[in-house]
Parts: C-alpha cells; sequence; structure tokens
C-alpha cells in the first residue's frame, strides 16, 4: 500500500502545472529531526523522503540535536544543520531561565558544525530575558542564522540587541498578516521569513489570497518555504505536504516561485553550503 501511495503522489505531482524550474528543486529551511523522528526513520529514509520531494537542501534542527547532527554526517552535502537548544520538549518553555545554556551553547558550536541556532519558541513577555539576549550576541558574533519562533515584540528585541542579525522567522510569526509582515520586512534588511504551516493563510482552499500574492511580489527576496516536521505525522505526511506548497507557487510568476522556494535559501546559506561540500 505505501508503494502505491507513493506512486499516487508522483502522479499528481506529475500533473500540476510547473511553477518555475524550482518545480523540481526545493530548499526547505525548516525541518525537524526529533527523537521520536529517529526512532522511526534513519538517515537514508529521511534522505530517501527528501529525493521524492524533490528537495535538494534542508536546515534541520531537532530536539535533542544529537540527532541532527547524525542525519547531517550522513549527508553533509544536503543537510544544513542548526542547533536546537532543547534536549527535551519542556525545555521549550523553559531555556529562557536557563543560566547556564549560553556556555553550552558556544561549546556546542566550538565541537559541531552549526551553521545556525534555532528554533528558539519565546513571545513577548519574555523578550527581555538575558538568557535570550546572550544568544542573540553569540549568534551575531558568530555570523549564524537565528530561527525565532515568536511575537512582532520579539524580533524588535533581536534587533534592538543585533541591528544586522540574520533572522528567519519561523511560520511567518505568530500573528502571518501581510500587511504587518511588510512593515517589518520594510524595517529590518536582515529578516527573512519562513512560509512553513502557513498554506492555508497563503492560499485558502489552495488559490493563493490577493494580500500575499502583492506581498510575495514586492519582497520577492525576503521569503522561504519549509514543511516544519514538528511531529512524526509531519514526516508520514512529507508528500501531501510539498504538493500544497508547490500549488501556490506554481500560481506566482516563475522568477518570484523559484526564488521563494530554492534561491533565497541558498543566499543565506550559501557558506554552509560549501562547508558541506
Amino acid at each position: 500500500m505505501q508503494t502505491n501511495y507513493h506512486i499516487l503522489i508522483l502522479f499528481i505531482t506529475a500533473l500540476m502545472p510547473p511553477f518555475s524550474h524550482a518545480a523540481d528543486v526545493l530548499f526547505d529551511v525548516h525541518l525537524h529531526y526529533n527523537a521520536t523522528d529517529a526512532a522511526l526513520y534513519n538517515p537514508q529514509q529521511i534522505i530517501e523522503k527528501l529525493d521524492r520531494n524533490g528537495i535538494r537542501f534542508a536546515v534541520v534542527t531537532g530536539t535533542p540535536p544529537s540527532h541532527t547532527a547524525t542525519l547531517y554526517k550522513h549527508a553533509p552535502e544536503r543537510v544544513v544543520p542548526v542547533l536546537g537548544v532543547y534536549h527535551s520538549y519542556k525545555d521549550k518553555t523553559q531555556w529562557i531561565y536557563d543560566t547556564s545554556l549560553p556556555d553550552r551553547v558556544k561549546q556546542a558550536l566550538d565541537a559541531g558544525h552549526w551553521h545556525g541556532i534555532g528554533e528558539l519558541h519565546i513571545f513577548a513577555k519574555d523578550r527581555h530575558s538575558p538568557v535570550f539576549r546572550q544568544i542573540v550576541k553569540i549568534a551575531s558574533e558568530r555570523q549564524l542564522s537565528l530561527m525565532i519562533h515568536g511575537d512582532p515584540a520579539v524580533i524588535d528585541t533581536v534587533y534592538d540587541i543585533a541591528p544586522m542579525q540574520t533572522v528567519v522567522w519561523a511560520h511567518a510569526g505568530t500573528f502571518p498578516y501581510p500587511d504587518l509582515l511588510a512593515d517589518y520586512l520594510s524595517r529590518y534588511p536582515a529578516l527573512y521569513i519562513d512560509l512553513s504551516v502557513r498554506d492555508e493563510q497563503i492560499a485558502p482552499l489552495g488559490q493563493i489570497d490577493d494580500s500575499w500574492y502583492e506581498l510575495f511580489l514586492k519582497f520577492p527576496g525576503r521569503f522561504m518555504i519549509g514543511v516544519d516536521t514538528y511531529s512524526v505525522k509531519r514526516w508520514r505526511h512529507l508528500d501531501d505536504a510539498v504538493i500544497k506548497i508547490r500549488k501556490w507557487l506554481a500560481q506566482l510568476p516563475v522568477d518570484v516561485a523559484r526564488q521563494i522556494g530554492y534561491d533565497n535559501a541558498v543566499t543565506i546559506f550559501a557558506k554552509s553550503i560549501n562547508r558541506s561540500r
């Protein structure tokens, strides 16, 4: 049955109109390879999933980070490893109080092939956390990207601390409204938007919304795609998620679709890709 399912997915994809040359190659900037995922899918199986979906490169983080490191060692030419700072799921809400974390992050960065830090879950009430401030400074000093899952106020705080910091704002933020995003992209030239799990907002019932269409045309160099495998279920249905992304990308002009689907991520993570080859 699994083989028949994959054949069906490939058949559906083949019937879709190509949105650009990037129809055959994507760069996913938001994948997790957690302990629960590693228990079911070994690194080779993960790479096979990426191959089947035309994902040439992938930014991967995980809880704990050791599984991301294992995946990177298996495919250093494909995986851009980002240091997850959580060792268990409870850390998602507690890391901002862990005063030992900045030193541990420095040690991990010194010891591994990490090309970014995140995904950091942090919201407005915690934006003045001294631990968060130190992590931002570490990323800035080492010229590493930060993936932030947080409110607009958190983004403001990052740029108060480090005005030139490259930030990947996960899921187009907690308030994914085109007008708000346009405002923030105008304010902060080093801010980029990860569109993972926002397909329903971008393209309700599969048809791209006019306000999102205009936003992409206004800032074509600032958006990137991702699936966000936050659970085993997301890995299991990766094919379906990629089809949704390709469907709304196909409704954009060819050059804009290629930028969002591939080129922008290549630009941001160029050093990481070159180091891995």
